[in-house]
């Protein structure tokens, strides 16, 4: 039950992409409802060149070296990260296309970001990473070779394929869970947004396993936390409303709450206290604070943070 609720979701990262083009071979072609069953596929793979992206070069953050890698040689390394492997094929699929177009999104978009590199192994920054060595350390030793082919095929059956909006990569964002509803940009990077990412309701989350949490902390832990970037902070606990929630985004998500003689953001309450999401409720107990939390990641459909 767990796996095709995985499945829907991660379909829900393409099917809400409004409009949504797939690209083969870079070249665009819009999915309607007269070609969607016949939208071109590679046959012969080992003939497929990606051009200019056939090679990027990838920043390893701890080392702070930089290695020329074969760009579907590094799509395995991210998908086996960035999803479990015993995850549904089309699950794995959906992903690799969208760190795919992630991946050339950034590579046109933000030359320099790192140097002398394409892209860095960071999921604080970029997208996850890990090593096909260091994988099969974390998977049991009867299923990592089968674990691995099947990465590889949701990979090579992907070939070619990204996202376009008006011809171009999508800067494809992708969370865990979005809690019933997806996030606008704009509420949580700023900016302009982006006209393809809107804020939609999404269904059959709520059997996902961590749909849901709490963080309990202390009166004083949630004083002295927003300390460390509000030195200012006052918060009266007798005081009739100590903490309030002001404003909401369109999705449902904490845009602006106060602490005190505090405002925050929602993203930035998130950051402070170690949420999952934006979108929580607070409830203020004898000595401490319960955050009730909805969702698992900033809820842009596309968990990673970025620079």
């Amino acid at each position: 039950m767990k796996k095709i609720i995985i499945y829907i979701l991660t379909l829900v990262l393409i099917c809400i992409l409004i409009p949504v083009i797939f690209t083969n071979k870079f070249e665009t072609k819009e999915v309607t409802s007269e070609n969607i069953e016949n939208i071109e596929v590679i046959e012969n793979l080992s003939d497929y060149d990606y051009k200019q992206y056939n090679k990027i070069k990838l920043l390893h953050t701890k080392t702070n070296e930089v290695e020329e890698v074969n760009l579907d040689e590094y799509l395995c390394n991210v998908v086996s990260a960035e999803m479990p492997a015993n995850y549904e094929i089309e699950s794995l699929k959906a992903q690799a296309i969208v760190a795919r177009t992630y991946t050339i999104y950034q590579i046109k978009n933000n030359p320099g970001k790192h140097g002398n590199a394409n892209i860095c192994d960071s999921h604080l920054c970029c997208q996850a990473w890990i090593s096909k060595e260091d994988r099969f350390n974390k998977w049991d030793d009867n299923v990592e070779n089968d674990y691995w082919n099947k990465i590889q095929t949701a990979v090579n059956e992907t070939k070619g394929k990204i996202i376009t909006y008006e011809n171009e990569p999508i800067n494809a964002f992708f969370h865990s869970n979005s809690g019933g509803m997806t996030e606008m940009p704009v509420n949580v990077w700023g900016g302009s947004g982006y006209p393809y990412l809107q804020a939609v309701s999404t269904s059959g989350e709520e059997e996902y396993s961590q749909y849901s949490s709490e963080v309990e902390l202390t009166k004083d832990e949630v004083l002295n936390k927003i300390q460390e970037t509000h030195p200012e902070i006052i918060i009266d606990y007798l005081a009739e409303k100590p903490i309030e929630i002001l404003e909401y985004t369109e999705s449902g998500r904490i845009r602006t709450i106060r602490f005190g003689n505090v405002n925050l953001s929602g993203v930035e309450a998130r950051k402070i206290f170690g949420l999952r999401s934006s979108n929580f409720t607070i409830e203020i107990l004898e000595n401490t604070i319960k955050f009730k939390v909805i969702g698992y990641g900033h809820g842009v459909r596309n968990e990673s943070n970025r620079c």
